[in-house]
């Protein structure tokens, strides 16, 4: 298909989905008229934004100075996993795409969601696995929303998603509110592995939506490195601070 039938269609498609789906934007309150991130409308997903400021380059904490390399966290815990990285920061227009896709349902905007993380520089892996939810919390939310962004991520990187072998086997108390040392206690021995042959050797990308303490993705981490797995490589679409 050519270019410029891409677009008409894209336009069509567009004004088809206006008339039998009017959305206002969250952020601005104006019309939201582009299909591919509604309901957030297309001038406030101009401001998703990477962050280019200080960062640990172990697990990509934002740092308030360019003199510091790495951070306390990763100098006292090193972690399992070859290096993390973020697109931006857990805050703005960026904080509420994630929120409506988490908590609200919107899953079509995991999509454009996922397609800002390509812009981060992923290294070559030969598998992409999401942080995966407990079966409990997942019949809840009906969907994981770390397997959603995973499965467009590997897509874009034309590499396979792997859904089931890294599984949550505890069901953990929500890790908003609790301090580093308390979501690592709450973390501990929350993973494990159903099948080690899958990732024996294998170079992993691990995919969240938001990293914070890094608690989880570290749990994970070990987890798959004590399976045999190679080099792990941690992306998310955001990182969070401690309030």
């Amino acid at each position: 298909m050519l270019k410029g039938q891409i677009l008409l269609r894209d336009h069509m498609l567009n004004k088809f989905l206006n008339i039998l789906f009017p959305e206002t934007c969250p952020v601005c309150k104006n019309s939201a008229k582009d299909h591919k991130t509604a309901p957030i409308c297309s001038d406030c997903w101009q401001a998703v934004s990477p962050y280019e400021g200080p960062m640990c380059r172990k697990c990509g904490r934002p740092l308030i100075s360019d003199v510091s390399t790495i951070c306390g966290e990763c100098l006292e815990h090193e972690p399992a996993f070859s290096y993390a990285r973020s697109f931006g920061l857990y805050d703005g227009v960026l904080k509420k795409a994630i929120s409506l896709m988490k908590f609200y349902g919107i899953k079509r905007l995991s999509r454009p969601l996922s397609d800002v993380m390509l812009h981060l520089k992923i290294p070559e892996a030969d598998v992409v696995i999401p942080v995966p939810l407990h079966e409990k919390r997942l019949r809840k939310r009906e969907f994981n929303q770390s397997a959603l962004i995973a499965k467009y991520l590997a897509a874009g990187q034309g590499i396979t998603v792997m859904l089931n072998c890294l599984v949550k086997i505890r069901d953990t108390t929500p890790q908003v509110g609790l301090s580093s040392q308390e979501r690592r206690k709450n973390i501990k021995g929350a993973f494990a592995i159903n099948n080690r042959s899958l990732i024996s050797g294998k170079d992993i990308v691990l995919v969240d939506d938001v990293v914070t303490t890094g608690a989880t993705v570290r749990e994970c981490s070990k987890v798959l490195k004590k399976a045999g797995a190679r080099d792990i490589y941690v992306i998310t679409l955001a990182h969070g601070m401690m309030e």
